[in-house]
This record gives structure tokens, C-alpha cells and sequence, in this order.
């Protein structure tokens, strides 16, 4: 078996969720009967998956001294299926999933760019990446997405003024001539397709579709998830929206 492009560290443990608190805190209880507070970096809503007793994959920290030796990764949401599925809710993975897949030419949106650079600051805004070639630059604002309703994976799972803000920088750039593109990592295995969450941020979906007509780019990819770690999966088509 190769080795997953995000892998996890070894130590990870199975659990069921008790109970979210404070946004960044999930209380766990463990097969041995122990219970942890464990981080989650995810300050969305993870609308649907925070039910008591869903079983979770925590990791652990790789600072010994942090407050919370586990960090949330993958929540097993029943949805529509039957037996569930598994969802990757750790925010930093599409960071890595994008830096990870450009670096080993998986991504085909960003061949010709061989200059990669995590968080670039561009006016007002932090950008998650910055890649440079021959074709002059390319900035990249990565995203996770979690929820998904009748197989289409939706994004966001609450309003988010900064993901507002963000299309517009893009949009901003895009108007100068830089090429742009959001890159949307669907982290669960019932994505068949991607649209904007409408029902939840009317003003992000709008601007989403305004972005598209003015040139920025949208990658929906479907992550590949397991127990080892993150994999980059298939593109998404976009749904008819």
C-alpha cells in the first residue's frame, strides 16, 4: 500500500464523540473507557456531524506539551448512507493536501509553476498560496469542505465574512491579470459534485458566481479518506447551479 500523501501520524485512536465546547474543543470518549478534550481546528459548524455518540479518529499532537495531546481528524457521519461515511474536519489538510499534490505533479492546475509559497499576504488578506513560473503567478485559497447533502458537497457549513472576503481579493487580482483559483476539498467519499452552499451563505454563493464570470477559477476535488491519511482523489464537476 503507498503511502497517502497527507499521512497520519502513528498513534492515532478510535473514539465517539461526547460533546463539542468553545469551538475548538471535543470532549472524546475512547474504546478503554477513558474520555479526552481534544482540539479540532475547525471553526465551522460541521453542520450534521457533531452528534453524540459518532465515531471519531483523533491524532497526536506532536507538541508534548500542548494542552490537548489529540487533535481531531475524521468524524464518521451517518448522512444518507446507511453505514456512514468517513469525513476529514481538520482545516489544515487542504493546505497540505494542495502543497503536497503540487510538489509530486499530481495537481494539473499547477504544473509550470515549480515556486510554491504557503500564506502569502496580498493587500488586506492572507492567501493560502503563492506559486510562481514561467507564466508569471498563481494564487491559490484552499478550502474544506464537509457537508454534504444529496451528493453534492457544499461549501460553507456556516457564513463566512472572511471566505467573502477572501473571492473578493481574488476577484481583485484577477482584474489585474494574476490568475486566481479556489481550490475546494471535498473530505468525505459521497462528493459527486460541488456547488455553493445558497442555503446557508446567500452572499458567499453570490459572489462565487460573480468570481467565476470574472475569470477566477474553482478546483472541487474529492479527498480520499482512510485511516493512514489523506489522499487526492478526483476532480468534481460542478452541479447545476
Amino acid at each position: 500500500m503507498t503511502t497517502p500523501l497527507i499521512p497520519f501520524p502513528d498513534g492515532c485512536r478510535q473514539g465517539r464523540l461526547v460533546r463539542r465546547e468553545k469551538r475548538f474543543s471535543v470532549l472524546v470518549d475512547f474504546e478503554d473507557g477513558t474520555q479526552a478534550w481534544c482540539h479540532t481546528n475547525n471553526s465551522g459548524s460541521m453542520l450534521g456531524m457533531l452528534r453524540p455518540g459518532n465515531p471519531v479518529l483523533v491524532s497526536p499532537a506532536a507538541n508534548p506539551n500542548r494542552k490537548l495531546k489529540w487533535t481531531l481528524e475524521l468524524i464518521r457521519d451517518k448522512g444518507i448512507h446507511d453505514k456512514g461515511v468517513w469525513a476529514g474536519v481538520n482545516t489544515l489538510t487542504p493546505n497540505r493536501l494542495l502543497a503536497a499534490a503540487h510538489k509530486v505533479g499530481q495537481l494539473a492546475e499547477t504544473r509550470g509553476y515549480p515556486d510554491f509559497k504557503a500564506e502569502a499576504k496580498v493587500g488586506d488578506s492572507r492567501l493560502d498560496a503563492l506559486l510562481e513560473g514561467p507564466q508569471g503567478k498563481l494564487y491559490v485559497e484552499a478550502k474544506n469542505v464537509t457537508l454534504v447533502e444529496d451528493d453534492t458537497a457544499f461549501f460553507p457549513d456556516a457564513v463566512t465574512v472572511r471566505g467573502q472576503k477572501h473571492l473578493k481579493e481574488l476577484m481583485r487580482l484577477g482584474r489585474a491579470g494574476v490568475r486566481v483559483a479556489c481550490f475546494y476539498l471535498a473530505q468525505r467519499a459521497d462528493a459527486q459534485c460541488f456547488a455553493p452552499a445558497d442555503f446557508i451563505d446567500p452572499e458567499f454563493a453570490r459572489l462565487l458566481r460573480k468570481a467565476m464570470d470574472e475569470g477566477v477559477e474553482v478546483w472541487p476535488y474529492r479527498a480520499e479518506v482512510g485511516f493512514k491519511g489523506i489522499d487526492l482523489g478526483p476532480k468534481l464537476p460542478l452541479a447545476d447551479w
